[in-house]
């Protein structure tokens, strides 16, 4: 089922499917909302002070997509100081590097690199992990 949302960015009026959406990012320090649309990379990005109801619409969202796990695998990741929320059932592609460990994969909508470190950030490498054992059989080691 679709979750059609109307948002106002840069003067233009988008109706967007957010269950389309593969990965959100948003930035601590001034709670920023960032999502790329799926057709084609472009960013949307979303300030709580300047467009405070498209803001709400999309962290309900978010909240609701986390709970409903049917097909998606909704993860929380901190990554570069900023908190990714992103459906790995939709990235197809791990890499790992020898000796360090080091996962990397591409978010499906705009191809961005995210490289997560054993040691620097071992919570979020472990839920990468998981899912990547429970999804394929594979080990990565």
């Amino acid at each position: 089922m679709a979750y059609w949302v109307k948002i106002i960015y840069e003067r233009d009026t988008y109706v967007i499917d957010l269950k389309q959406i593969t990965a959100f990012c948003r930035s601590p320090a001034n709670g920023k909302l960032t999502f790329w649309l799926p057709d084609n990379g472009y960013p949307i990005v979303i300030h709580p002070q300047s467009n405070p109801e498209a803001y709400q619409k999309v962290r309900e969202y978010l909240k609701t997509a986390q709970r409903e796990r049917r097909e998606s695998y909704w993860v929380r990741i901190v990554y570069e100081r900023d908190e990714y929320d992103i459906d790995l059932s939709r990235v197809h592609t791990f890499s790992r590097t020898p000796g360090n460990g080091k996962l990397t994969f591409w978010l499906p909508d705009n191809g961005m690199k995210i490289i997560i470190h054993p040691q620097s950030n071992p919570e979020d490498y472990r839920k990468i992990v998981d899912y990547i054992e429970k999804r394929t059989g594979y080990h990565l080691g």
